[in-house]
């Protein structure tokens, strides 16, 4: 009988074993990929919009992909260059911003438009401004937001305009200091309410909310389209290949540039991807450069 205990302990302590080395062989969950976007959105929107789109590179790259909020678009900025994110969804001077502060980061993807990207200067109906082909230099006496200070279609772009066709700074052609309203949606309903009487918003964005209901183009009007520029891009972390292995970046890419769904898309919002290039925004980082707004 001790004969048998013993036997039966050692084959008891042996299968113990055998559980504790399946547990060893056992692969390591790979780190979640953080991303984020700029927030030139209603940002509760942005966290719905992205969550489809989070599951889908989840399943399509094996690894685990969550959305991050940005507090603004220097926080996006700034959450990259700290590698807390390791991909995002800039507007052109963000994006060059961020690459400048990483060196070695790449645009990856781009919205087939955003390269002829552009911006729509908008007025209130109470200043019987109409639409025009030229640059409305009627507006220097009237109340004028900008959207976010790092935006490329909300600030850095329409900047370059307004002192291309009056000669001078947004600050010397107003008459009124300038505001930022902190988003393009922002500077739609600002407009609107009267509380400034004109602003620039990017065209995606002034499109969609005419679409859906919320904004009136009669009492926020067009009043002056700039432009063509490059614009949106998502920006991959040098240190992807180093995180995931060797390739990733590259899948990444073909999995961004590889999505049709609609639904998908709709977080940025776009109808299809294209492959995007750092070289494809070396006008916007000259612009940058030239306002003082990239080191």
């Amino acid at each position: 009988m001790r004969r048998l205990s013993w036997l039966l302990l050692a084959g008891l302590l042996a299968a113990t074993a055998g559980c504790g080395g399946s547990q060893e062989k056992t692969e390591t969950p790979r780190p979640t990929l953080r991303y984020t976007a700029i927030p030139d959105q209603n940002s509760t929107e942005l966290e719905q919009r992205f969550a489809p789109l989070s599951a889908y590179l989840s399943t399509e790259l094996g690894v685990p992909v969550q959305y991050v909020p940005a507090r603004d678009y220097q926080a996006s900025v700034e959450m990259f260059r700290g590698g807390d994110v390791m991909l995002a969804w800039y507007g052109g001077l963000t994006g060059v911003q961020a690459r400048a502060a990483v060196p070695g980061a790449v645009a990856i993807a781009q919205g087939a438009a955003d390269p002829e990207y552009y911006a729509y200067i908008v007025a209130n109906a109470s200043t019987g401004l109409q639409k025009s082909d030229a640059f409305p230099q009627g507006i220097a006496d009237l109340t004028f937001t900008f959207g976010s200070e790092s935006s490329t279609s909300g600030r850095l772009m329409p900047e370059f305009f307004i002192k291309q066709n009056t000669g001078r700074s947004p600050a010397d052609f107003f008459t009124h200091p300038v505001g930022f309203s902190g988003s393009h949606d922002k500077t739609c309903e600002l407009v609107e309410a009267g509380r400034f009487q004109c602003g620039v918003v990017n065209y995606k964005v002034y499109d969609r909310r005419v679409a859906e209901g919320k904004t009136d183009p009669e009492v926020c009007r067009v009043i002056w389209t700039t432009p063509k520029f490059a614009d949106y891009n998502f920006t991959a972390h040098p240190d992807l290949d180093k995180v995931y292995g060797a390739g990733f970046t590259g899948r990444l890419q073909a999995t961004l540039v590889g999505i049709t769904d609609p639904s998908l898309l709709a977080a940025l919002p776009r109808e299809r991807l294209i492959p995007a290039a750092n070289e494809e925004f070396a006008g916007i980082e000259a612009v940058a450069r030239d306002l003082g707004m990239l080191r």
